[in-house]
């Protein structure tokens, strides 16, 4: 899931017009506590997952190893409160020296490394998405691949698959397109004049509308459509100017967009930013040390349901409370590169990561085998990786999302990788998140995915967001605080406790909404390979009772070992 602030101006401004015409209501939900997927159903009626209860019962007085969670993703707020403390800091690296000190390729990569950087300092903030690349790829080889390419063929095959998910907007359609978001603009600034009029000031938040009590209609109706705005952002303390801001870079872009349409293909900004070559898994020395840059709110929520500080009396508590965060930047606005989550999936293993998170996806995979060697690296380094299933509410059976654990070339599956769908809280809405991605074969799990709240960029924020992109990092979570105690376990080991100790939905409900599909029931254990909800509670004590089978096991070989030299 990527999130763009632009994007809740849009969402909002469709319903502008409505807005100024009508005093729309809003509806109100039942409270659930904002850290609602840390606790569990016997004490708090909610889908959690014990996180909480294990801390009270299960490690009390018991000491941790520290954990290092890679996060492969859109960048990190470095700044913030709950985040600072628990960044990875390279101890092979002088900071700022300009000098590549442990001699990995990547200079003054602190706190990890930025491949969608240039030499320069800027990133790449924006990309097409996969399927569009690789038409316009096909239409440059091939030129009109409907006849240049064997009707029987494989590739005309995919070039068909290709040509059914691009619809390459008309010059005329852009435009329209980019004259609709202006005129949502200037109405945007019809509310900025009425409110800022008001308030006798030239900026406001979510917070200081809410002080706003007048018989002026327009001002009201100005009111509840920031309101909305403010709400679909999910930051409770941005302001108007950084919304703005965000805004209007946004239609820039559109502008250019609409430029675009008249000729072929998507602007290529990585090749003037990067400039490497994107064919070449050998060009690998690119990028820069930025692991923060301006448009992180996506990695930065995920850290923080991973490890944001616990117990320090501000925002939110993370998961694991002995853990480093590690932040790969590979995931831009639109579909990463085979090529930078290959890298990254290495770059994380050799600065040993132990768990590393992906809450990233798309439906084509040009260079799937790099990507594939780069899981088997990690397999054979011992590292997890933990995949968000996607939010199309698609059975991924059938509709294909990478990356995945099974090897283009047929060779088999990974076992160091897990899938992970998006549950709610049981309470309110359905039992499983309406846009998950599910699937008996190809979803290992699922986990707390709805308004799950945590860290946000910009000054010490928090704010909720949705997504199996929420789910997967719960689960990185709670595989990293089983690691915390329980060190030696390899990466199938531990996916193997998390998937065994998953449990049914405690309320014992057993059908849910099939996700995508309105009411339809199915049941709940035929959306996952588990059929169940990481549950931290369970799979911690599971893992004690395989070190108490271990040791048992041990103590008895050591006797038979000791019987045997007895007797000569």
């Amino acid at each position: 899931m990527k999130f763009n602030r632009a994007m809740a101006v849009m969402a909002g401004s469709f319903v502008l017009m409505a807005a100024l015409t009508a005093n729309p209501t809003y509806a109100q939900t039942t409270a659930i506590p904002r850290n609602w997927h840390l606790l569990n159903y016997t004490q708090d009626s909610v889908y959690g997952t014990g996180v909480e209860k294990a801390y009270n019962e299960l490690l009390k007085g018991k000491k941790s190893t520290p954990v290092l969670v890679a996060v492969i993703d859109s960048g990190i707020d470095t700044l913030h409160e709950d985040l600072k403390p628990i960044l990875w800091v390279n101890p092979k690296e002088i900071p700022g020296n300009g000098i590549d000190d442990d001699k990995n390729g990547y200079v003054d990569d602190i706190h990890g490394w930025n491949f969608l950087g240039g030499k320069d300092g800027r990133s790449v903030r924006e990309d097409s998405d996969e399927a569009t690349r690789e038409y316009y790829r096909y239409k440059s080889l091939y030129v009109n691949p409907d006849s240049a390419l064997d009707k029987q063929s494989k590739e005309y095959r995919y070039w068909q698959k290709l040509q059914g998910k691009v619809a390459k907007p008309s010059p005329n359609e852009s435009k329209v397109n980019y004259k609709t978001m202006l005129k949502l603009q200037e109405s945007l600034r019809k509310c900025e004049q009425l409110l800022t009029g008001y308030l006798k000031q030239n900026d406001f938040t979510a917070a200081k509308l809410d002080s706003i009590q007048t018989a002026d209609q327009d001002v009201m109706v100005a009111k509840k459509f920031m309101q909305r705005i403010f709400e679909n952002t999910g930051e409770e303390n941005l302001s108007y100017s950084e919304l703005k801001s965000e805004f209007e870079a946004y239609l820039d872009d559109l502008k250019k967009k609409a430029e675009a349409a008249e000729s072929e293909g998507p602007l290529d900004k990585r090749a003037e930013i990067i400039g490497d070559n994107v064919n070449d898994i050998n060009d690998k020395y690119y990028g820069n040390n930025d692991v923060m840059g301006e448009f992180g709110f996506h990695g930065t929520h995920v850290s923080g349901i991973i490890a944001a500080v616990r117990g320090n009396g501000v925002g939110m508590d993370g998961i694991n409370d002995n853990v480093r965060i590690m932040m790969v930047k590979a995931v831009p606005d639109g579909d990463e590169r085979d090529k930078d989550v290959a890298l990254a999936i290495r770059y994380a293993v050799d600065n040993g990561a132990r768990v590393v998170n992906m809450s990233f996806g798309k439906g084509f995979s040009p260079h799937k085998d790099w990507v594939d060697d780069a899981v088997k690296y990690a397999e054979e380094k011992g590292v997890l990786l933990v995949h968000a299933a996607g939010n199309d509410g698609n059975d991924n059976d059938v509709v294909d999302n990478f990356p995945n654990p099974d090897y283009a070339n047929g060779s088999g599956r990974a076992n160091n990788y897990i899938t992970v769908g998006a549950s709610s809280n049981g309470r309110t809405g359905g039992k499983v998140a309406s846009f998950s991605n599910y699937g008996k074969k190809n979803v290992d799990i699922f986990a707390p995915g709805v308004q799950i709240y945590s860290t946000v960029p910009g000054g010490n924020k928090y704010g909720n967001a949705s997504g199996t992109s929420m789910a997967a990092p719960v689960v990185a979570g709670v595989a990293a605080l089983v690691l915390a105690y329980h060190p030696e376990l390899t990466a199938e080991q531990l996916k193997f406790i998390l998937m065994k100790s998953a449990s049914q939905l405690p309320d014992g409900v057993t059908e849910v909404n099939k996700p995508g599909a309105g009411d339809t029931k199915i049941p709940f254990a035929d959306l996952s390979i588990s059929g169940g909800l990481v549950n931290a509670y369970e799979a911690l004590k599971l893992a004690d009772s395989m070190d108490t089978q271990k040791g048992v096991k041990q103590k008895k070989k050591k006797k038979a070992k000791m019987e045997a030299v007895k007797k000569g």
